[in-house]
């Protein structure tokens, strides 16, 4: 039978601005992304996601961004790479005190928004990432986009590497995500989600945007927690994956 991780990226709120609804998405997902206060989050709310997620036994990870609070992570940000990997290191450590007063710990590591879609191809923000991951513990897997120049540092560094789907974005024909400045970037549609993602889980394919079939393996499927009607999106792909006979598990 087909096992699969269900994350979502979760701590998200600053302050008194809230964004999702933390505890009702862990409710059917299997996996957290937690953020680090550097695209968003501050510690109190970090602090009791990381309860939240340890109350329902969902996997914590670290949702590591560039230093960009404003733009949400989802603006490049052209630092150097100590810059970076110092900034990685200081959100990974700030996160592992607050899981771990939680009683729990980070279990994996996936980069955010801009950053993560920079290390697709971005070769010195991807070794960044990989040296700040592996001095602060060469043990955490990186979870990334399949094809990711990031992946291969990752593996040359002796680090684990996963393979992310996304549950809620469009795909480019060349496996990449479909810039959120375009229209149609998010996905709405629950049923055809949970179709795609049934599809992806059993038979390892994704349709882009313009209809062509790509062959991706996952390990893991992201429901972002700030997409508009995300618990329900989350509830029903997890009841869709089951129902096909998919077992829904943290690869952690």
């Amino acid at each position: 039978m087909p096992i699969i991780d269900l994350n979502s990226d979760v701590g998200e709120s600053f302050g008194s601005w809230t964004m999702g609804d933390d505890a009702a998405v862990f409710r059917h997902v299997s996996s957290a992304n937690v953020a680090c206060g550097f695209h968003a989050g501050d510690p109190s709310t970090i602090a009791q996601t990381c309860r939240d997620a340890v109350a329902a036994g969902v996997t914590i990870g670290a949702h590591v961004g560039y230093r960009d609070l404003a733009g949400f992570g989802r603006r490049f940000i052209d630092c150097s790479a100590t810059e970076l990997a110092d900034d990685v290191l200081y959100q990974l450590g700030a996160l592992q005190a607050l899981a771990g007063a939680a009683g729990s710990e980070i279990k994996y590591v996936k980069p955010h928004g801009a950053l993560y879609n920079a290390i697709v191809h971005h070769e010195v923000h991807a070794q960044a990432v990989v040296d700040a991951v592996h001095a602060f513990s060469p043990g955490l897997p990186l979870l990334l986009l399949p094809g990711a120049v990031a992946g291969n540092k990752a593996e040359a560094r002796g680090l684990r590497v996963l393979s992310e789907a996304f549950a809620d974005r469009a795909y480019n024909p060349d496996g990449t995500l479909v810039s959120r400045r375009e229209d149609g970037a998010v996905l709405h549609d629950t049923a055809l989600i949970t179709k795609n993602m049934v599809r992806l889980a059993s038979e390892g394919k994704i349709v882009a945007r313009d209809g062509s079939v790509l062959n991706i393996r996952a390990d893991s499927i992201c429901v972002h927690g700030d997409t508009p009607g995300a618990v329900a999106m989350a509830a029903a792909v997890r009841a869709g994956l089951e129902a096909a006979g998919v077992t829904v598990r943290s690869f952690a």
